[in-house]
Parts: C-alpha cells; structure tokens; sequence
C-alpha cells in the first residue's frame, strides 16, 4: 500500500521490525566477555544466582529492574537501558505471537463496535 506521500507505510523507520530483537541477556553476555569475567564470578559479585545468569545470557528469563539494578553495579551497564531492552523485546516478541494479535485484534473490533 502506497499513501499519497507515495511512501510505502511499511518503509517507515518507525514501523520496521528487527529482524531478530535483542534480548539485553545479548549484552550482558558481550560485556562479560569483554571484561573476561565468568559468569561463576558475575554470581558471585551480584549475588544472582548462577543459573539465573545463564538463563539471562540465553535469553530464557527476563531482566527484571531488581536485576539490572545488580548487573548496572557490577558491569557499569545502564540499568534503563536494560530494562527498555527488556521491554522492547518483550513487545517484539508479543507483535510475532500471532495468536496474542488475533485475540487482540478480536478485543479491538469489539471495543470499536461498542463505542459507536
């Protein structure tokens, strides 16, 4: 579909998709290994547990802020920039279920059907 302005709305930086988002457990992972720190050692300086760090670098649970509160001391990794990663990705993630937006898109048909 092209609009008058002959753009392509899909063209739009601000309606692009990464290809793959970005779980911040990416970075976490790029900075231990910059800083040549294990995460054994990472637990061991945050007090997270070791599988909870493992499962953060392999994007199998989330930074909550408690964590990037822990991980921003010992990394000097901004803690908002976690979280907004963690946020990002979490909304990427639920844009690509296309069960959660078919039921949303049902919730918005009945919801614009009861405002008229």
């Amino acid at each position: 579909m092209i609009t008058l302005s002959g753009i392509d709305p899909n063209m739009i930086a601000n309606n692009l998709h990464p290809a793959q988002p970005t779980h911040p457990g990416e970075i976490i992972k790029d900075e231990i290994d910059y800083l040549r720190i294990s995460q054994k050692e990472l637990s061991e300086k945050t007090g997270i547990s070791y599988t909870i760090i493992n499962e953060i670098i392999h994007s199998k649970r989330q930074v909550s802020v408690e964590y990037a509160m822990l991980l921003e001391a010992a990394l000097n990794l901004d803690a908002d920039m976690l979280i907004n990663m963690q946020h990002n990705y979490n909304k990427e993630m639920a844009l690509r279920n296309k069960s959660f937006m078919e039921r949303l898109k049902s919730i918005r048909r009945i919801a614009a059907s009861v405002a008229l």
